[in-house]
């Protein structure tokens, strides 16, 4: 019997070797029965500067805490997923992950604002006052680089200005210049991973090219003001997968380079 993508997708350590694959360091589940101490512990709010600023590595070994990273009851299985119903959130368009998996990440309570930027829980097809946008953003799982190579961290040499930068279209995020690969050691499959954030209307501007979102960060912002841009502009809360097919599983992501030197291409391909 096949295992279903709500079980498969919930076992820690699959989990643990996916948020691996983002920061492209291991991260290892904690463990109270054998991990003495809780130092190391990857919060939710460092994945989110990791990511959206492109810190760097740590020395020390990372651990998750799965009760306090991901929220299994807010998952979603869009796998099988095949309407094209009509949504919308933060009164925009949102087209749903037809053929991934969301796992939640456990943000409920996590910002002095509240939850409303998430709009409340369960299907809906209308949006609701206060809450925001949804935007995309492929990851790269190439540990060689430490880092996320692309622009959804802070960057200089933008077209559109310095900033963050994320899409409405998923379909623009599981581009593979964007969304690098992993093979799991827990399953023998490969899989695509990509971030699913709320983006706050007030802080994002539209580009030139209109499936293109920034968060603008001015040269010489001081890091304390970036973090505080991050944490108010954009917003990860749920980290979507996919099973690759054969066909597709050809080429390892640590083999694939095109995009190393994508910061110095005046295309508009290089934004993401």
């Amino acid at each position: 019997m096949l295992e279903s993508s709500s079980t498969m997708f919930k076992d820690p350590d699959l989990r643990a070797e996916i948020v691996s694959s983002i920061l492209g360091q291991e991260v290892k589940l904690y463990d109270n029965q054998t991990n003495k101490t809780r130092a190391n512990i990857l919060s939710l709010e460092d994945f989110h500067l990791r990511q959206i600023l492109g810190k760097q590595q740590v020395e020390n070994e990372l651990f998750i805490d799965e009760k306090y990273f991901f929220d299994p009851q807010y998952d979603s299985d869009f796998t099988h997923l095949s309407d094209s119903a009509e949504c919308m959130r933060g009164d925009e368009p949102y087209e749903r992950p037809n053929g991934w998996y969301r796992m939640a990440l456990k943000v409920k309570g996590k910002y002095p604002d509240g939850d409303t930027w998430l709009g409340p829980d369960g299907w809906r097809s209308h949006s609701v006052a206060g809450e925001w946008p949804v935007s995309y953003h492929g990851t790269s799982s190439d540990g060689a680089r430490g880092i996320i190579n692309s622009h959804y961290k802070a960057g200089d040499r933008d077209l559109y200005g310095r900033g963050i930068y994320s899409t409405p279209d998923i379909r623009v995020a599981e581009n593979e210049r964007y969304t690098k690969t992993f093979k799991s050691k827990k399953t023998g499959k490969s899989y695509k991973v990509i971030l699913q954030n709320r983006i706050n209307p007030e802080r994002r501007e539209v580009c030139r090219r209109s499936d293109y979102w920034l968060i603008p960060v001015g040269e010489g912002t001081p890091a304390w003001k970036e973090k505080q841009i991050a944490e108010r502009a954009i917003r990860p809360y749920g980290i979507l997968i996919q099973e690759m097919k054969d066909e597709d599983d050809s080429d390892d992501s640590d083999s694939d380079d095109s995009d190393s030197d994508s910061d110095d291409s005046d295309s508009d391909d290089d934004l993401l």
